[in-house]
């Protein structure tokens, strides 16, 4: 529902200063001109280490806050939402990320002012959330290849979509398929894969669409399962990605499920909403429907 005038909104607006390649210096300012002043009380803080925006939210939930705006990528909007899945506190978004995926998914804005005018028009809906091992993810979780170039890119000195590329160039000619047991909702399959990755959105970011069927309101987990292919076949493959058609390449399958799990030879890498970390050979998927609030658009409320 949209948000009546008559109530003045506690809004908390937490700042990752070092996300993506953007300056941040500006959205201070930009908030306070953007956002609307007679119906929302505005307060930000800027994080300062890995962790803390999800312990300031946690804090501004206690608070009472009814609105916690992520300013920053999904990382930071990850640790953002973790702390607000289950309570009556919205997640909003300002996207300034190096991929920016769930923001693209939920049709909020690249533009920071734009994204900050959601604040005065727009509205919140229930949206589903995914967990592995127990921890949160709003956006993509994968293993294989996509984890891979995910770490080295976290590691590398630049960030932005050419680094990106770069390191997804590298590691392509270096990185081979590995075996997986995955069972979806009870029905077990043996695969070799090169990605497995587990879905709640649509995309990584930059429009590259691993799951391209993906909602984030029916309840399910979308499993895109790319198995091996050679450097010529990679071009269709990558045309595929951006063109929202992956689920029509016959290299790419894709299977949904609201319980996951999927088994590996070891301890490996994973990617949670694109930051890597050691996760066990066995992993866990599981939805939770309609899971946490978010501040959206207000045409884009419905089939996202």
């Amino acid at each position: 529902m949209q948000w009546m005038k008559e109530k003045r909104r506690h809004i908390l607006a937490i700042i990752n200063p070092v996300s993506g390649i953007g300056n941040k210096n500006k959205i201070p300012r930009l908030i306070d001109t953007v956002v609307d002043q007679d119906t929302n009380d505005v307060s930000i803080v800027m994080s300062e280490y890995a962790g803390h925006a999800r312990e300031i939210a946690a804090m501004a939930v206690n608070e009472g806050i009814d609105v916690v705006v992520a300013i920053g990528g999904d990382g930071t909007i990850n640790e953002v939402g973790s702390a607000l899945v289950g309570t009556d506190t919205a997640l909003a978004i300002v996207p300034s990320g190096s991929g920016n995926g769930l923001a693209r998914h939920l049709r909020i804005s690249m533009n920071a002012s734009r994204a900050l005018q959601v604040l005065n028009n727009g509205q919140v809906g229930l949206f589903d959330y995914c967990t592995v091992n127990g921890k949160p993810f709003f956006c993509t979780c994968g293993m294989g290849f996509d984890a891979e170039v995910s770490y080295k890119f976290a590691n590398e000195g630049t960030r932005g979509f050419i680094t990106y590329i770069k390191t997804t160039l590298t590691e392509f000619f270096k990185y081979k398929a590995q075996d997986y047991t995955i069972d979806i909702d009870g029905k077990t399959l043996q695969d070799r894969a090169f990605v497995i990755a587990c879905c709640n959105a649509a995309q990584y970011g930059n429009n590259a669409y691993i799951a391209p069927r993906a909602t984030m309101q029916d309840g399910l987990i979308d499993v895109t399962v790319m198995h091996g292919f050679n450097l010529a076949q990679s071009a269709l493959i990558g045309a595929r990605l951006f063109f929202r058609q992956l689920d029509k390449d016959r290299h790419v399958s894709i299977y949904r499920g609201k319980h996951v799990s999927i088994e590996r030879k070891a301890d490996d890498i994973i990617h949670i909403d694109g930051d890597p970390i050691t996760m066990p050979a066995k992993l866990d998927f599981q939805i939770v429907s309609k899971g946490i609030r978010i501040l959206v658009p207000p045409t884009a409320l419905d089939n996202i």
